[in-house]
């Protein structure tokens, strides 16, 4: 009987390790899920195309660059703010480069604020969508494609909004495999004519 009482209480404690393993590892892409679709800490969404609709009113948006601690690109906005009409595509760059002697891959974090006007700030095309590698001495642009939904007219938070900033924060991710076998392959070469 003892016996019995102890492998229940082993495979209930084993079953409780086992859902909170599988609960751990599916917080991530749900939280990533539920702030995409909530707009939920300033995440924005992704859209195929511009808005139906174009509003006679305006919105400035605002735009921050930031990097990682000891991220050795340069990282800035081309502009500092633009005036949209509500519903209008909009086109910002940023400028990146690479002071460094060898290539260096980054991933930009980005988020808008204030938090609510996040459900409807839409990215048309952004660099923020893949991985960037700079070679050594490389400067780029990089465009941001977006608009503000016409359903923040309608929202009762969001509305009131006069002003949308757009923060970017890029941090340092290892090369890419192409990335890394051509900077493998380069430098055998240089061995071998040595």
């Amino acid at each position: 009987m003892a016996t019995d009482g102890k492998n229940k209480t082993l495979l209930q404690l084993v079953g409780v390790v086992l859902f909170m393993g599988a609960m751990a590892w599916a917080a991530v892409p749900f939280y990533n899920w539920f702030c995409r679709v909530t707009g939920f800490a300033g995440t924005t969404n992704v859209a195929e195309g511009p808005a139906g609709e174009i509003l006679d009113q305006t919105i400035k948006v605002r735009f921050d660059a930031s990097k990682a601690r000891g991220f050795p690109w340069e990282f800035k906005p081309m502009q500092t703010e633009m005036t949209v009409r509500i519903g209008e595509e909009g086109l910002a760059f940023y400028e990146a480069y690479n002071p460094t002697d060898h290539p260096v891959a980054g991933q930009a974090a980005y988020n808008v604020y204030p938090y609510e006007a996040g459900a409807y700030f839409s990215k048309i095309e952004c660099f923020c969508f893949t991985e960037q590698v700079l070679m050594p001495g490389e400067r780029v642009q990089m465009p941001v494609s977006f608009y503000v939904d016409p359903e923040i007219v309608e929202d009762r938070d969001a509305k009131h909004s006069k002003h949308i900033t757009l923060s970017y924060t890029f941090y340092e991710i290892d090369l890419p495999e192409e990335a890394q076998a051509a900077l493998d392959t380069k430098t055998a070469d240089e061995n071998s004519v040595n």
